[in-house]
C-alpha cells in the first residue's frame, strides 16, 4: 500500500475495517508497505531530539532533495531503547542500525548507502551488529535486544507516532473494533481479569478486578483516567509510550470506558513531558477525525472522548487521589480511603485510573487472547515490565523483558555490565518509594514478589545501576531529599518525618551520627510507614531502610569511623596530591576557586586542608591521576 493510498483513504475518512483491509493485503513489514525503495526511521523521542535528531533529519531531507532521491522516506519515530547511543537511525529494508548519528554522519549514509547501488557505512553502524569477522548481524539479535520482548513498547521506533494510519496499519484500534463488535462489556473484563495483568504503576493491583469494581458501582456518570505524571528521578518509561505510540492509550483507554459503562476520559500529563503533550493531543485530534473517539465510534453506539489535563511537576501527584483532586482544579492534595476511586473517585463519581504501561498491555490482551499474555512472565506476575534503565551502566536506555528475567540478565547482558570495569554493588528499583538490591541479590528474578520480598519494590519501573564508588548512605540521602521537598504537607507522619529523617542521614553524611541515630532511624521509618495518609510517605522511608538492611556496614563507618569508603561524603573525605605523580604543570592550582593549591612550576604541589572546599575542581584538572581522595 502507497502513502497516497493511505492520503486517500484519509481525505475520504473511510472506516477503520477498509483501512485495516489494505494493510492486511500487503501483509508485509510497516518498512516495506509504502512503495518507497527505502525507509529512513529516525528516532524523534526526547532523549535523542535532546542529542539533536532533529538536526540529523533536516540534513538528511537536504541531502535525499539535493540528490533528487525522492524514493527514500524519512520518518520521525519514537524511542528505539538504547538511549546511550542516540541519535540512533534505522535504514530498511536492510535493517542497519546507525547510532550516535551527526548531521554530518547523516550526509553520508546519503552519499553512500541510500543511493541507488550504495552500501551499508559500516563504521557508522552501532558496533554490537559488526562482528570481529566484519560481518553484519541484524540489531534484534544483539545482547540490548535479544533479550527483550516488546509488548508496551512494540510501536515506539517502529511507526511515524504523528500518524494515525500507520497506527492503524500496525495494530492500533483493533482491540477497540474487536471489542465494540464482538465482546460484551463483561467478556472485555473477564479477559483482563483472565490475563492476570497488575498495574505498572508500582502498586501492581489486578487491573481487571480494579475494572469490575467500577463496572459494579452504581453512578450515572463514570470516569476513565490515564495517570502519566511519571515524576521518579531517571524514570522515562511512560513518556516514551506517549511519544512513539499515543494512540495505544487512546484506544485502551475507549475499551476500559466500554467495559464499565463510561463516556469520559482524562490524561494527567506533566507539562515537562512538551513532545508527549503535543503528540497526544495530535493523536486526539487524528481519532476524532477516524471516528474512533466522539460520537457513535465505528457506528457501535458507544460513545467515549478524552481530554488532556497538565499537572504542574508535583511528585504527589501520581497518587492517585491526589492526581483526581488536581484535576478537579484543586491543590493535589491525597484523600483518605476508603471509598475507593472505583467507587467514589473523579468529581465523587466512579472512576478507574491506570498508568501509561498499564493501559498499552491492553490491546495486545485483547487481540491476542488472555491465556498468551498470561503464558508469559511469572505465575503472580503475568506479562512484561518496561525498565528505565540507567546510572552506572554501559547501555543507559528502555527495556522491556518478561516477568522473572533476573537482575543478573538485566545489568550484565542487556546492560552491557559496568563501565571502567568496576564491580556492581546495588541497583535501585522503584524511585523514592522502593528500595535498594545489592549484588548477592543479583540473580533474584525481576517481579513483584519477589522484589518485595528482599525489600525493595517494583515501582513504576526506573532501575538505576550503582557501582562500587557509590555510597548508600548518600544514595538513601538523595531520596530523602526529594521525598522530603516533594511532600504535600498535608499530614504530619510524612509532612515531619521525612525532614527528620532527612536530618538524621545529614547529620551521619557530616560525620557527626550517633550510633542511637540508627534506632531513631528505624523508629521513625516504621512510624511513617504505618501512619502516613498516602504512599508517598508510606514509602519514603524504603530507601533508607534497605540500604540499612544490606549495607549497614557504610552506616556504621560513618558513624564510628567518620569514614566514608566511597569517598563520596565530602565531610569525611579529603583531597592529597601524590608528589610521586604530579609534574607541576600548576593546571589544579590556577583552577582551584579558593586558591588552596600552591607549588613551584615542574615541583609537586600541595593542597592546604584547612582552605580546600572540596569541590573536585583539581582532580578533574588532573591529567595525570595525582589527586586522590582519602
Amino acid at each position: 500500500m502507497t502513502i497516497k493510498e493511505l492520503d486517500n483513504i484519509r481525505a475520504s475518512k473511510k472506516d477503520l475495517i477498509a483501512v485495516r483491509r489494505l494493510v492486511k493485503e500487503e501483509g508485509e513489514k510497516l518498512a516495506k508497505k509504502t512503495g518507497y525503495r527505502k525507509q529512513v526511521l529516525v528516532c524523534g523521542g526526547t532523549g535523542c531530539t535532546s542529542s539533536h535528531s532533529m538536526k540529523v533529519i533536516e540534513r538528511l531531507e537536504q541531502t535525499l532533495a539535493e540528490l533528487g532521491l525522492d524514493d527514500v522516506l524519512v520518518v520521525k519515530t519514537g524511542c528505539f531503547g538504547l538511549c546511550s547511543l542516540g541519535p540512533i537511525m534505522i535504514v530498511y529494508p536492510e535493517g542497519a542500525f546507525y547510532s550516535q548519528m551527526t548531521p554530518e554522519h547523516a550526509e553520508t549514509v546519503v552519499r553512500q548507502h541510500l543511493v541507488k547501488g550504495g552500501s551499508i557505512v559500516k563504521e557508522l553502524l552501532y558496533a554490537g551488529t559488526v562482528t570481529e569477522s566484519g560481518d553484519i548481524i541484524p540489531f534484534a539479535e544483539t545482547p540490548f535486544y535479544k533479550k527483550q520482548m516488546r509488548i508496551a513498547l512494540r510501536n515506539c521506533g517502529v511507526i511515524a507516532p504523528e500518524d494515525i494510519t500507520e497506527a492503524i496499519a500496525a495494530g492500533d484500534y483493533a482491540a477497540l473494533e474487536k471489542a465494540l463488535t464482538t465482546m460484551t462489556p463483561d467478556d472485555v473484563i473477564s479477559e483482563m481479569l483472565a490475563s492476570g495483568l497488575r498495574g505498572r504503576g508500582g502498586a501492581g493491583f489486578p487491573t481487571g478486578r480494579k475494572w469490575s469494581f467500577a463496572k459494579a458501582s452504581q453512578g450515572d456518570v463514570k470516569y476513565v483516567c490515564c495517570n502519566a505524571d511519571e515524576g521518579d528521578p531517571g524514570a522515562f518509561m511512560d513518556r516514551s509510550v506517549l511519544e512513539g505510540d499515543p494512540h495505544c492509550v487512546l484506544e485502551a483507554m475507549a475499551i476500559a470506558g466500554y467495559a464499565i459503562g463510561s463516556h469520559y476520559g482524562y490524561i494527567y500529563v506533566r507539562a515537562e513531558y512538551p513532545v508527549a503533550v503535543e503528540r497526544l493531543n495530535i493523536a486526539i485530534d487524528q481519532a476524532r477525525e477516524y471516528g474512533l473517539l466522539g460520537k457513535n465510534i465505528l457506528g457501535s453506539g458507544f460513545d467515549f472522548d478524552i481530554e488532556i489535563r497538565l499537572g504542574a511537576g508535583a511528585f504527589v501527584c501520581g497518587e492517585k487521589t491526589a492526581l483526581m483532586t488536581s484535576i478537579e482544579g484543586h491543590r493535589g492534595e491525597p484523600r483518605p480511603r476508603p471509598p475507593l476511586p472505583a467507587v467514589k473517585g473523579l468529581f465523587g463519581k466512579p472512576t478507574i485510573l491506570n498508568n501509561v504501561e498499564t493501559w498499552a498491555n491492553v490491546n495486545p490482551i485483547i487481540m491476542n487472547g488472555a491465556a498468551w499474555f498470561s503464558s508469559i512472565g511469572t505465575e503472580s506476575s503475568s506479562g512484561t515490565k518496561v525498565f528505565a534503565l540507567g546510572g552506572k551502566i554501559t547501555n543507559v536506555g528502555l527495556v522491556e523483558v518478561p516477568m522473572g528475567t533476573t537482575l543478573r540478565e538485566i545489568v550484565e547482558e542487556i546492560g552491557g555490565g559496568i563501565p571502567g570495569g568496576k564491580k556492581f554493588k546495588a541497583a535501585q528499583t522503584g524511585g523514592p518509594s522502593g528500595g535498594c538490591i545489592p549484588a548477592s541479590c543479583i540473580d533474584t528474578p525481576i517481579d513483584y514478589d519477589s522484589l518485595i520480598a528482599i525489600g525493595s519494590m517494583m515501582g513504576s519501573g526506573g532501575m538505576i545501576i550503582l557501582d562500587e564508588d557509590s555510597c548508600m548512605v548518600d544514595i538513601s540521602k538523595f531520596y530523602l531529599e526529594f521525598t522530603a521537598d516533594e511532600s504535600c504537607g498535608k499530614c504530619t507522619p510524612c509532612r515531619i518525618g521525612t525532614k527528620r529523617l532527612l536530618q538524621l542521614l545529614t547529620k551521619i553524611t557530616e560525620g557527626k551520627g550517633e550510633p542511637e541515630d540508627l534506632d531513631k532511624i528505624e523508629e521513625l521509618a516504621n512510624h511513617m510507614k504505618q501512619s502516613s495518609l498516602c504512599a508517598l510517605g508510606q514509602s519514603a522511608p524504603n530507601p533508607v531502610l534497605s540500604t540499612m538492611r544490606y549495607f549497614r556496614d557504610e552506616y556504621e563507618d560513618h558513624i564510628l569511623r567518620k569514614e566514608c569508603k566511597a569517598k563520596v561524603c565530602k565531610a569525611l573525605m579529603s583531597y592529597y596530591i601524590d608528589p610521586d605523580k604530579c609534574r607541576g604543570c600548576t593546571l589544579c592550582a590556577r583552577n582551584c576557586p579558593v586558591k588552596a593549591i600552591s607549588g613551584s612550576v615542574k615541583q609537586p604541589h600541595v593542597i592546604d586542608r584547612t582552605k580546600c572546599v572540596k569541590c573536585g575542581l583539581c582532580e578533574s584538572n588532573c591529567k595525570f591521576g595525582a589527586i586522590e581522595r582519602r
